[in-house]
């Protein structure tokens, strides 16, 4: 068997058409749906949440058709909004990728993308050319919004406003710290504050629960020498094995929208030496890393400090605890999956 490729070879490129195309729910949510949902029994708010979607799909639906006008034209009414409020692994992006299959089977398309890929369509098309290109689209859902940038946010809220008038809805999740769930919605708090000329059509639902991710899992699995991680790699088809600094570096010589392809076409990738970080900007790719790893559904094993230590205590009480804590909960979901890969022979 070849030896394993490393991710610093590679050296993607995203065309405009490519983020069009790529407007759609990760590979891990291709085949959700509402009745694939499984509301923790102890939990009600998620039930609760679901018939919230629902109706939501209704009425967006029937707003994107709009009202018949004179010769038989009709107008589109003016789009709704949910907001689905909650921690991290209660199933927020299985009900969001819900609504996107419910809806994109009607007669308008629909949108799925995160806070990220969004602020970047609107860099590349420009701001008035994005909102023209989804003006004619049933919904836009937005994964994980972010608050930690303003200008972003209120970028976003701008097009998010026009869109709206267009006949376009919005759906979205939060990313709510699991121990600020009984603080009064906390995150929806802020982002009605930031889009506060959305806040009249959006409809907050609350979804409380422990990490499904953390269900049943045991905690950080100890790290692997770095001869095993190579070892193992070399024992997997289309893996990737590097270095975790040689890995951060070259992550830094990419737009974070370029991970995607980044990681095309790979089946798991291998890590030696982790250690953890003291850098903030390094710290917050290797988040946008994760979250697309864990998207792609590709499995990590690594070598070094474990991978529940990578960002430091003085980070976590930072202004991106957020992005922090929930790079962590995937990273350790990615590290499960990843001792369940062959070994070598």
């Amino acid at each position: 068997m070849p030896a394993p490729a490393h991710l610093t070879d590679r050296h993607p490129t995203v065309s405009p058409e490519r983020l069009i195309a790529g407007l759609v729910p990760p590979p891990t949510f291709a085949d959700v749906s509402f009745d694939s949902y499984r509301p923790d029994p102890g939990e009600p708010t998620q039930a609760a949440a679901v018939g919230f979607c629902r109706r939501f799909c209704e009425e967006a639906a029937k707003q994107r058709e709009g009202k018949r006008k004179m010769f038989g034209k009709r107008e589109p009414g003016t789009g709704v909004g949910l907001y689905l409020d909650g921690g991290f692994g209660v199933g927020k992006t299985h009900l969001l990728a819900s609504i996107y299959y419910t809806l994109a089977a009607g007669p308008a398309p629909a949108a799925f993308a995160t806070f990220g890929e969004l602020t970047q369509l609107a860099g590349v098309f420009g701001f008035t050319e994005c909102i023209d290109l989804l003006a004619d689209y049933a919904v836009v859902c937005i994964d994980e919004f972010e608050l930690d940038d303003p200008g972003n946010t209120t970028l976003v809220s701008r097009m998010l406003s026009q869109l709206v008038e267009r006949g376009v809805s919005i759906a979205a999740t939060s990313n709510t710290l699991p121990e600020q769930l009984g603080e009064g919605r906390f995150a929806a708090q802020d982002f009605m504050r930031e889009i506060n000329t959305l806040s009249a059509i959006f409809t907050t639902v609350r979804i409380e629960g422990p990490d499904y991710r953390h269900r049943g899992l045991p905690p950080a699995p100890e790290p692997l020498s770095d001869d095993e991680v190579t070892a193992r790699a070399a024992a997997v088809d289309a893996a990737t094995l590097d270095d975790f600094d040689a890995l951060c570096a070259h992550l830094a010589t990419m737009h974070p929208s370029r991970y995607l392809a980044l990681i095309e076409g790979v089946s798991a990738v291998f890590i030696t030496g982790v250690h953890a970080l003291d850098d903030q900007s390094v710290a917050l790719r290797l988040v946008a890393l994760t979250d697309r790893l864990y998207d792609a559904g590709i499995p990590v094993v690594a070598s070094g400090e474990k991978l529940d230590t990578i960002f430091s205590p003085e980070m976590l009480a930072g202004g991106y605890r957020k992005k922090y804590l929930r790079a962590t909960s995937r990273l350790l979901a990615l590290t499960a999956a990843g001792m369940e890969l062959p070994g070598p022979a």
